[in-house]
């Protein structure tokens, strides 16, 4: 999937100075913030950093006089279900990205409209209350036979119809993981500035299909030695990884990904780190290329199914 922004920014340039045009002080406040929140998203592997320079970026916007940019405040950290931590930004420093963000590409109110989540069908709302409070599930709430993981692999179209097609997998959901902002839109993703990637969550029952079948799934779909990406899907919302719920996920995880580090001249750039919670992504992004995809055809989701996936549909 390619996603590019209509409205460009021009820059002007002498042999001594760089000028940036803008309408007044507040629009350039904002595109500074803008600008300055995409590149600690991009380019801090630091969180504390990364939320350090945020900060400030949206300090200089707010100093403007007719600025309307809301500060954004300290962090707030809640426990996950499978007993590690990790950092969630409160809601109105999401209102501050979505204000900037909303202002700087002029997109009517798009970039800060919400997920409508009543649209979805199990497992969304469970993911949604458990994303809410911060948990990170490690079986289901609905039905705790059935244990959860979670997969990055690029696109998540592709990667969905093919665990769909495992033995033993009970639902899957495409969404939005190993992000800070909550309740976070395709849009947002898609900018790169929200930290989020792509990701599958399976709900599976064990007793039928093991933890390693999963991986054979996720290692028989990616490249993990591609950084940012995979196929013709490139940045860092397309970054692939495996994030483990349970320390036994965690511990077969670290084994498979030795023995494909043997595989490869090249150094594996899949990430295997803990699960964040899980956004499920908007409706139409779900079970896409078995509804029909762009093409309108229905790819097969039976399970055992052979047939090639067709990525976009």
């Amino acid at each position: 999937m390619h996603h590019t922004i209509s409205k460009v920014v021009k820059v002007t340039t002498t042999t001594s100075t760089m000028r940036i045009p803008t309408r007044n002080t507040a629009s350039f406040a904002l595109l500074t913030a803008a600008t300055a929140a995409a590149t600690a998203s991009a380019f801090t592997t630091s969180p504390s950093a990364r939320r350090a320079f945020v900060s400030r970026a949206s300090s200089s916007a707010s100093s403007s006089p007719s600025s309307s940019v809301m500060p954004f405040s300290k962090k707030s950290v809640s426990s996950s279900s499978s007993g590690g931590s990790h950092e969630r930004l409160p809601r109105h420093r999401q209102a501050g990205l979505n204000m900037i963000f909303g202002k700087l590409f002029s997109d009517g109110g798009a970039f800060a409209a919400g997920i409508d989540y009543s649209k979805l069908e199990h497992p969304g709302p469970e993911l949604v209350k458990a994303a809410e409070e911060g948990r990170v599930l490690v079986t289901s709430d609905k039905d705790p036979n059935l244990a959860v993981a979670t997969f990055a692999g690029g696109c998540f179209w592709g990667l969905e119809l093919a665990y769909q097609r495992v033995p033993g997998v009970a639902h899957t959901a495409v969404g939005y993981t190993q992000g800070r902002e909550e309740g976070p839109t395709y849009t947002q993703v898609c900018s790169g500035a929200t930290g989020h990637t792509e990701a599958i969550i399976v709900y599976y029952d064990p007793n039928e299909v093991g933890y390693d079948k999963l991986l054979d799934t996720f290692f028989g779909r990616v490249d993990p030695t591609t950084v940012n990406g995979q196929g013709n899907d490139f940045g860092k919302q397309y970054r692939t990884g495996v994030y483990f719920h349970t320390k036994e996920q965690e511990d077969i995880a670290k084994a498979r990904f030795e023995e494909e580090k043997l595989l490869y001249s090249k150094p594996i750039a899949s990430e295997l780190r803990p699960a964040m919670p899980f956004w499920p992504a908007e409706e139409y992004h779900q079970q896409y290329l078995e509804k029909g995809g762009r093409s309108g055809v229905p790819q097969n989701a039976e399970k055992g199914a052979t047939e090639t996936i067709r990525c976009y549909g």
